[in-house]
């Protein structure tokens, strides 16, 4: 829906926006950054911090534009995806995703274009460029992150696309996470710092991790995960 505002000196186009992110101090960063209605057009209209909260707040708002972490509780952006495929599918005033994440994996990546989304971004995107990557998959374009967009074209021209992997479906989401951190060196404490979580929790998913893939040791892990190229 494009709503003309010149009369008000507003912005000529609208879009209505959803935000989902577990982490509810960038959802405010999101939405002091491009949620100035007058000036960008953009207008939030729900936020979500988990999978069961994205699907209800997105049925009962129907936004133009979703802006969906790939790591989130319940199940990750592909979950919602999935729940919502419904919604991006009608003709009239489809649903459309624009994936917002710190994690530029591959994986990550294929799995939630896969799942229907329109674009991937990453978090380091200024708040100009995320409005106008809003408005261009509000439109029906596809938007990448400049260092994304060559390997997903790669990805969906090969014909030998990666198979399921499962040991790596045997990990939650945020298991997935921690995993990415310990395989790039960080500390115990640093990771919980990134994610939000605390120190005892990291060990419990570090332990996790070694139980389900059969690992000893953080070593093995990371080479296990770089041979994965998750790292």
């Amino acid at each position: 829906m494009t709503e003309n505002t010149e009369a008000t000196g507003g912005p000529e186009r609208r879009v209505r926006v959803v935000l989902v992110d577990d982490h509810r101090m960038f959802r405010t960063g999101v939405q002091a950054e491009i949620g100035r209605t007058e000036e960008t057009g953009v207008e939030v209209v729900g936020e979500a911090a988990d999978v069961d909260q994205a699907v209800t707040v997105i049925t009962a708002t129907r936004p133009e534009v979703v802006l969906l972490d790939v790591h989130l509780p319940g199940g990750g952006g592909v979950e919602v995806l999935r729940r919502c495929a419904p919604l991006m599918g009608t003709v009239e005033d489809p649903v459309r995703f624009l994936a917002l994440s710190v994690s530029d994996a591959a994986e990550d990546v294929i799995g939630v274009i896969r799942g229907g989304a329109r674009g991937y971004v990453t978090k380091t995107i200024t708040g100009t460029d995320l409005v106008d990557s809003i408005f261009r998959v509000q439109e029906g374009d596809a938007v990448f992150s400049p260092r994304l967009a060559g390997f997903v074209l790669d990805a969906f021209a090969s014909t030998d696309a990666p198979p399921v992997d499962e040991d790596l479906d045997r990990l939650t989401q945020r298991e997935r996470e921690v995993l990415r951190l310990i395989a790039r060196g960080y500390a115990y404490k640093e990771i919980a710092k990134q994610l939000f979580i605390s120190v005892k929790t990291v060990e419990s998913h570090v332990s996790a991790v070694l139980r389900k893939l059969q690992l000893s040791n953080r070593h093995e892990l990371t080479r296990w995960a770089t041979a994965r190229r998750l790292v």
